[in-house]
């Protein structure tokens, strides 16, 4: 399976994380839902290509070649690219056209494609281009900010930036945050408490359509059935 080598935070308010990992073998594995979408540049026998991939909105199978370097860069919600509407790639992985061996076009331009160790760089030229943006209002409700805004104004500005609703995004969170208590010890029953469902079918419900795994099987670390690849 695709094995994570390194994995760092970025100072960008743009980004969340940064991880770079390589696939040992080929395979397929289970992922949860996915609030946020990600640039992944895969090498993969000498050739270089640029996914942007998700939003996932419900759980799912990925799968993976052996051999292949992957640099991921996962964007905070509220980060898009205003030439390409991020709704245009919930439940997609988009290979953008190459432009040679080492770069790539994207909103008209060739791009160079970069490693672990400048990939920073380059979103700062994103941004500085206006390739990327950011709409802090996003991130300003998610935490719970007092705002102005009216329902309908909050509503098409999360569907802009994120193709979601907050509405969805709130789901999802709260099922990965009932995962992480069941995974550190925390009883179903507590679980249902604390991350606020109504009852216990409930919160296997939500397991299942955003986590992919029901509470049982997460508190015994087992895995569902999964298909040949």
């Amino acid at each position: 399976m695709s094995i994570i080598a390194e994995e760092r935070l970025s100072d960008a308010p743009y980004v969340a994380t940064i991880a770079l990992g390589q696939t040992t073998s080929d395979g397929t594995s289970l992922r949860p839902a996915e609030i946020h979408w990600h640039m992944v540049f895969v090498r993969y026998q000498g050739n270089a290509r640029l996914l942007v991939v998700g939003p996932w909105t419900t759980s799912g199978m990925v799968s993976y070649q052996e051999g292949a370097e992957i640099l991921w860069v996962k964007f905070q919600p509220g980060t898009f690219m205003p030439h390409l509407p991020t709704r245009n790639f919930l439940d997609t992985e988009t290979i953008l056209p190459q432009a040679s061996g080492q770069s790539f076009w994207l909103d008209g331009s060739v791009w160079q494609f970069p490693n672990y160790e400048n990939v920073d760089t380059f979103i700062n030229r994103l941004v500085r281009k206006g390739v990327l943006v950011r709409d802090p209002l996003v991130s300003s409700v998610l935490q719970g900010h007092p705002h102005e805004m009216s329902p309908r104004t909050v509503r098409h500005r999360f569907l802009q930036a994120t193709g979601l609703t907050q509405g969805h995004i709130r789901q999802v969170e709260r099922a990965k945050r009932a995962a992480e208590l069941l995974r550190h010890g925390t009883s179903i029953a507590d679980t249902v408490y604390e991350a606020g469902y109504f009852d216990q079918p409930h919160l296997t419900r939500s397991l299942k359509q955003w986590i992919g795994y029901t509470p049982a099987q997460i508190v015994h670390g087992r895995e569902p059935k999964k298909p040949a690849v």
